[in-house]
This record gives structure tokens, sequence and C-alpha cells, in this order.
């Protein structure tokens, strides 16, 4: 009976066995049981298909896919950053994508919550990685490395609010510089700032300021004002909120939810509004109330000798001394820098793109040290590029300017007039491919020569070798210009050279 079958055969067994029993002894409850056999089996079966109906394909919240035209750009961005890295003299490196919980925990100060969890595998508790210095720290301290310049591109995940508009996700590519090791004072963190500004040059994202403070400053004004010490960390939090929130927000924050005495915000207050550069250094060495903290005065010192080497690299007139920032990682002892962009690219009827911050970075001298049995300490200093922000920064202005971008590199494209010449294409494609030219073919056994030459129109190949009976015979190869349509005959044996040599001009 066919349409029995949607049922088990067993069920079907027991019903019938029941339903077959004389009157007598027949069981309701029995009958009423398998009556419920019958519907959970059929309901069972009827589920997936009512839920497929209702099934919507997407990506998860936070995370997106990249179009074959926004990954040119990507790549472009990324070329640009790692060429930078290189010229610097770093190092490539890779880290897992996920580590041991515990290898992440109290890193990462209230931003702690934010780091996504793994089901236990295997016996081990993992999560992913919420960035790529705290891996790096593990990396140097599990391989006993006590000097190492490094880059290291890569992804990481943050389970927090994704606002897509200004480029935040929660699935995000990130490019990290470090350097590693006991040097002499400011050096490499100088040298970190002018790797900032030729990246964001060479992006030519628009005007930018790197603002810079020190966390020592921060403590020892923190110190000053009447911040108990075990409110440091998250009072700095707070702060690091500033270029998101007005100071009123701010100030309530700290007053009504983490218990600070009115008057110490507003001594607060005070400090966070100033900003500068060198002169502002200076000034503060004047302070009666900062000068107390001898945390502060290390902080000011290194400061002033930065500025000196920022003078001799050309940059210090986009550096700007902030005391509002504050950067809420803890793991952060020194220098800490936040590149910003002062406008962006779109054109005078749009609407400025609010990205926030496009770099960042500073020194963490005790981070390695966490990780080795013994705390023994690598001083470390390195960068972060914000790839996705200026991702989004490039992408509206590629909207704006309705901007063609060509999806492959093919240089050539291998075409025939005629059938049956399938053979001799790939013939010819192969020896295109093996003296290194980027080439294409139609997949077709018999393509019509106008679909070839309209394909490479629409995805910009600039050049087309023809062959055909007529060149078979006579050895040569039409070459053709897709710009111009200009066609000429080369001898076969001369064709890969000419192809080099008007690429190279080109």
């Amino acid at each position: 009976m066919p349409q029995l079958g949607l049922l088990h055969g067993r069920s079907w067994a027991a019903l019938l066995r029941q339903l077959l029993r004389p009157p007598r002894v027949v069981c309701i409850g029995a009958v009423y049981s398998h009556s419920q056999v019958v519907e959970a089996v059929l309901t069972s079966q009827l589920k997936p298909h009512q839920e497929k109906s209702n099934f919507i394909i997407k990506t998860p919240k936070g995370t997106r896919d990249f179009s074959p035209q926004q990954m040119v750009v990507r790549e472009k961005i990324l070329d640009i950053i790692v060429s930078c890295f290189k010229r610097h003299g770093a190092k490539g490196l890779d880290t897992p994508a996920f580590e041991l919980k515990e290898m992440l925990t109290e890193k990462y100060g209230e931003d702690s919550g934010l780091i996504y969890d793994l089901k236990d595998q295997g016996g081990e508790l993992l999560s992913l990685r919420y960035d790529l210095t705290v891996p790096f720290a593990r990396y140097m301290a599990m391989n006993k490395l006590k000097k190492m310049k490094r880059y290291h591109v890569g992804k990481v995940w943050r389970r927090e609010s994704p606002t897509i508009v200004q480029g935040r996700y929660r699935e995000f590519c990130q490019c990290d510089f470090d350097i590693a090791g006991e040097f002499d004072p400011m050096i490499p963190d100088a040298e970190c700032l002018k790797i900032i500004c030729e990246i964001l040059s060479g992006l030519q994202l628009g005007d930018f300021l790197i603002k810079v403070n020190d966390r020592r400053i921060l403590n020892g004004m923190f110190a000053i004002c009447g911040v108990p010490e075990s409110k440091f960390h998250t009072i700095c939090s707070s702060i690091d909120k500033l270029d998101k929130i007005s100071w009123k927000d701010v100030r309530h924050e700290m007053v009504a939810k983490k218990g600070l005495a009115p008057e110490v915000a507003d001594r607060i207050g005070d400090y966070v509004q100033c900003r500068g550069g060198l002169s502002l250094v200076e000034q503060m060495f004047q302070d009666p109330r900062l000068t107390q903290s001898e945390q502060a005065l290390q902080g000011l010192g290194d400061l002033k000798l930065l500025f000196e080497y920022l003078t001799l690299f050309g940059i210090a007139e986009k550096i700007s001394f902030d005391l509002s920032l504050a950067r809420g990682l803890d793991y952060y002892t020194g220098v800490i820098y936040e590149a910003v962009l002062l406008q962006t690219p779109a054109q005078a009827e749009d609407e400025p793109l609010n990205v926030g911050s496009v770099a960042a970075g500073g020194r963490y001298d005790e981070l390695v040290g966490m990780f080795n049995p013994k705390g023994h300490k690598v001083p470390c200093v390195g960068l972060s590029i914000g790839v996705e922000r200026i991702f989004s920064i490039l992408e509206q202005r590629m909207k704006t300017c309705g901007e063609k971008i060509r999806t492959t590199e093919t240089q050539v494209f291998v075409a025939t007039p005629q059938k049956n010449f399938l053979q001799e294409r790939l013939k010819l494609i192969a020896e295109l491919w093996d003296a290194g030219i980027k080439a294409e073919l139609l997949y077709k056994n018999n393509p019509k020569l106008l679909t070839q030459l309209h394909y490479c129109e629409n995805v910009g190949i600039p050049l087309v070798v023809i062959i055909g009976e007529q060149e078979l015979k006579e050895g040569v190869i039409k070459l053709r210009s897709v710009a111009s349509r200009e066609e000429v005959a080369i001898k076969r044996e001369n064709l890969v050279a000419e192809i080099q040599k008007r690429l190279f001009e080109s």
C-alpha cells in the first residue's frame, strides 16, 4: 500500500495488530497511544518541509561576503600594507584562529566579555582569537624568543554589536606589525608611527592625525586626581570612550556606574581636554600636580624623546599629544597611539563616513612575561591597521565615482573564428601559460568569434590572439588590440615575445 509509506513499518504493524483484535480486547489507551505515535511520526516527517519554507539564506550577524570587485580593492589595500611592513624589515607570522581560553583571559579588561568561546572539544576549553597581539606574545614566550620584528595578517572575532555602516564587524581582518626586544627608548615606537603615516598616505584616504599618549601619564594623572588604584583600569576604559561619546556622558558613567567621586571626575576632566604637540609635553612638565607622579614624569620624558625622533622622520606635524587617548586594553604599559581621519575623500554632496580610528597600537612590555613561568619580560611595541574601516571608505569612494573594476588579471584571450579548432586553441594557450602569460579561452568547442570578442571587452582583457585555417597554413597568429581593434599577423615563433613586449610597454 503506497499510502502507508509515510510511516515506519513497525509503527503500522503495531497499530494494525491493535485494530485487528476482537472488540472485547481492544484497549482504548493503546489505540490512543498508537494514534499519538502516528501523529508524532507524521509531524516529525513533515516538520523539515515546513521549516524549509521559512529558511532564510544569509550570512551570520556581523559578517559579510566579499564580491570579486570588492576583493580586488581589499587585495590592493593589503598589498600596500604588507609591502610597507616588508620595507621596514618585518617577517611574516601566522597563529591558530583559536587559542586555549586561559591564554586570552585577563588580557583585555572589560572587553574580555567580547571573546567568542567554543564548546569543549576533546578536553580543551578554546576561544577564537580576539586580536593578533596576545597570540604573538604567546608565540614569543612558547618559543623562548627575545627579539623579533614581525607582521601578521589574519581574521579576528569579537562578540560585539556590529555597526556595518562604520566598518565594525564581529569577524574582521587585522594587519599587525610588532617589534619585540630590548632596544633604546622610543626608536621602535617612532618607527611604528612612521609606518602608520606611510600606509595611510599610500592608501590616499585623505588627511589624518595620529593621537599619542602614555599609559604612565594616564596612571599618574589618575593618582594625583584621587582615583583609587583598584579603579585605574575601569576608569581608563571609560576615558577610552571619549572619541565616541561626550565628556558629560563619560563623567556620568564614571560617577554613577563606577562609583568615582564627582570632584575626582572633574579633576580628570581638566586634563583630558588638553591636546597639542611638543609644546603641550613641555607644559605638562611644568604642571605642579602631574609632576608629583614619578610615572607621569617617565611618560613625559619618553614622549619628549619620541617627538624629537618624529621630527627627524618628518612626521611631527601629523602627531598630536592627546590626554584623552586611553586605549582600553589592559596590556598597554607605555606609549599608546591611534590614527583618525580628519576628512574622507567623499564628494561634497555626500555625507562624511564616520569610521572611527583606522590604525592604533602602543607599547606592551609585560605581556610576553605573563606567559613565561618565570615571568621573563620581552618589551614589545606594535600597531594594527583597521582594514575593514579603510575598506568602508574606499568602497564608498567606488560607489561615488562609479569606478569600474577589473576582477581578473587576464592579459590575453585565445580565440578562433572557425569550428573544430579546440585542439589548436588548447596548444596555443598552453604555450602562453608556460611563458607566464595570463590567458583565457571559452570552454566551448565551437564558440562564435563575436561572442569571444564581446567577452574580452566586457571583462577588460587587452589582447586577443586569433587562430584559424588561414593562420595555421601561413604559420602566423593574429594579434588583436581590444581597445583599438587593430590586428597584425605575427609569426607563431615570435608571438610570445611580441605579447610580452606589448604588456611591458603598457
